[in-house]
């Protein structure tokens, strides 16, 4: 979704360099010890498409930084991984909420053009907000079926690198991951397309990092999906 459906990728990109900068400042204060701020290859080494407590961890690790992992219910702040965790799901709310959400037209019209050929669509989302970000972008329709980071936790499945939540999209959709393609825009995203087993995996760079994507995983990079096309299928009778 974030990134590749709606810009909501930058959203999550702002809020997490607020909580981070604000937390490094605070530690600085603290312990007198210096730490690079957060920029945004952070952003798409450590966070980008991965849960946020496990975004998070992936980020304080990155900086030798070793915070207690908390519990989920812990309230937002800079005491644990949760805690900050929350803390940014809590400012990412409140920007989407006065701010809405963009779509990404193109993206739209390509997934109208898969859906004109027959094929059916999945999206998937680490994010607990995606049911309010599609409906607030008008484009839950176009997906036969989601599967979010409430529906990941409740099934217990792993984080993206693994391709649990892929897998999970492809079941539910009743197709194969041979016959199935995955359209990513996170490094984390792509890997697991490519750990998944799926037939093909399209990097979307937004941001520049298109090596950096097919390094991961993606069979092709584009800049967006405007750029690739669809061919009707050629129905061949079986001998």
């Amino acid at each position: 979704m974030d990134g590749v459906v709606t810009d909501t990728a930058r959203v999550h990109a702002r809020c997490w360099k607020g909580v981070f900068d604000r937390y490094l400042r605070s530690l600085t204060q603290r312990t007198s010890a210096v730490v690079r701020p957060f920029d945004i290859e952070d952003y798409l080494d450590y966070v980008d498409g991965k849960p946020r407590q496990d975004g998070a961890q992936s980020f304080l690790t990155s900086r030798g930084i070793d915070l207690p992992l908390g519990a989920p219910s812990d309230s937002p702040g800079f005491e644990t991984v949760f805690g900050l965790a929350n803390l940014k799901d809590s400012e990412f709310q409140q920007t989407i909420e006065h701010e809405g959400v963009t779509l990404f037209a193109s993206t739209a019209t390509f997934i109208h053009s898969l859906r004109s050929l027959g094929i059916r669509t999945a999206l998937i989302s680490s994010s607990r907000h995606t049911a309010m970000i599609l409906a607030t972008a008008g484009v839950t329709e176009l997906f036969d079926v989601v599967v979010d980071g409430i529906e990941a936790d409740a099934m217990d499945l792993p984080g993206k690198p693994d391709p649990a939540i892929f897998l999970a999209a492809a079941l539910q959709l009743d197709a194969l991951p041979s016959r199935t393609a995955v359209v990513e825009d996170a490094l984390a995203g792509v890997e697991a397309g490519r750990r998944g087993g799926f037939c093909m995996v399209v990097g979307v760079d937004r941001t520049g990092h298109a090596d950096a994507l097919r390094r991961h995983g993606a069979d092709i990079v584009v800049a967006d999906l405007s750029q690739l096309e669809l061919h009707q299928p050629i129905a061949t009778e079986l001998p």
